[in-house]
């Protein structure tokens, strides 16, 4: 069996943050979501599973962090191209989503980011290793 990522996030509304994850390009797996919960699809090895507070309790051990005033994580999906970051975030932001911060560019990366209703961030990136240096600067 591959290897899988699982990411688990607590949401206050599971079918709305459904509904955002789709338009992100994210697939719902209807065998593993039910009205506490939904699998989302990202690819065949990483899954985010939307919960509401309640169900992610279950599997805490901690306070639940407020992510709409403090970051718990920074959640990061590369895609194939600059028009792929582009195009996702502007389905997100039409979905509800709101972008923190403007683009952040340099030869070999662009990265937009996108929060859900919730706060959880997540960095869409598209990386051309054919202009990332081959030497790293001298420390």
């Amino acid at each position: 069996m591959a290897k899988q990522i699982f990411i688990n996030l607590a949401v206050k509304d599971p079918q709305k943050s459904m509904n955002f994850y789709s338009a992100l390009g994210f697939t719902n797996n209807p065998q593993f979501s039910d009205d506490n919960g939904k699998c989302m699809v990202w690819s065949e090895n990483i899954y985010v599973m939307i919960m509401t507070h309640e169900k992610f309790a279950s599997f805490a051990t901690k306070p639940i962090a407020n992510t709409k005033s403090h970051l718990a994580g920074l959640f990061s999906l590369s895609v194939d191209s600059l028009d792929e970051v582009n195009s996702m975030l502007e389905n997100g932001l039409k979905a509800g989503g709101t972008e923190p911060h403007d683009m952040r560019s340099n030869d070999f990366m662009q990265l937009r980011s996108i929060e859900d209703f919730d706060g959880h961030t997540w960095e869409i990136f598209h990386l051309d290793m054919s202009k990332f240096p081959t030497e790293q600067p001298k420390v």
